[in-house]
């Protein structure tokens, strides 16, 4: 009977030999299973390397920086120098917006921007054309911008921060004007404020009912 007793495996694997044994302070050597993907500590074959299946979002608005000011503040130990940034994004279809930021680096004071211009966001309303309904005076401070629908095929008649306002925010055919201050700020809100001051044809009929 004992003869026929089948042997039971060990539990747990034995050391190989005795450089494992030396290694491990004569415990015993527990060799691991082989990882597989279900495992949340696998480790795969290209690590550190970029990740083709995952894909970086695509950006759904364009930006761009209209203008960079180094400015600089006196303080007990001196002059303190920062940046400041005014940026413009849109989406070409009727969305735009703008934002400033300041930081001690260039590229902290763009970020610092880009997160107010998503934070001050605004929508027109684009006619046939690609262009605007009706001709409109927009002021802010001592600056004025005029701007004039045009015909299919002129283009953006701008320059400055009013080209880059009306590109972003999808018109491709417009005429305008800059009269008094020509600060980048100022002809922005002066622009912003033409554009949102626009009615299209239904609600200028509804105002004549």
């Amino acid at each position: 009977m004992a003869e026929e007793q089948k042997k039971v495996a060990p539990s747990a694997p034995e050391v190989k030999d005795a450089k494992d044994a030396k290694e491990t302070g004569g415990k015993e050597n527990t060799t691991r299973a082989p990882r597989t993907k279900g495992d949340k500590n696998f480790k795969g074959r290209g690590k550190g390397k970029f990740n083709r299946s995952n894909k970086r979002e695509e950006k759904i608005y364009e930006e761009r920086v209209v203008a960079i000011n180094r400015v600089s503040k006196t303080v007990k130990g001196g002059r303190h120098l920062r940046f400041a940034v005014l940026m413009v994004i849109g989406d070409g279809k009727g969305n735009f917006g703008f934002g400033t930021g300041k930081a001690g680096e260039v590229p902290e004071a763009i970020k610092k921007a880009l997160a107010a211009a998503k934070n001050n966001m605004y929508h027109i309303s684009i006619v046939k054309g690609a262009t605007v309904s009706h001709d409109v005076m927009g002021e802010y401070g001592a600056s004025r911008v005029y701007l004039k629908p045009a015909s299919d095929g002129t283009g953006i008649i701008a320059g400055g921060p009013v080209r880059a306002v009306l590109e972003l925010a999808g018109i491709k055919n417009i005429y305008s004007k800059v009269y008094g201050s020509r600060t980048p700020i100022n002809c922005i809100r002066a622009t912003v404020n033409g554009l949102c001051s626009m009615k299209t044809f239904a609600q200028v009929q509804a105002l004549r009912k």
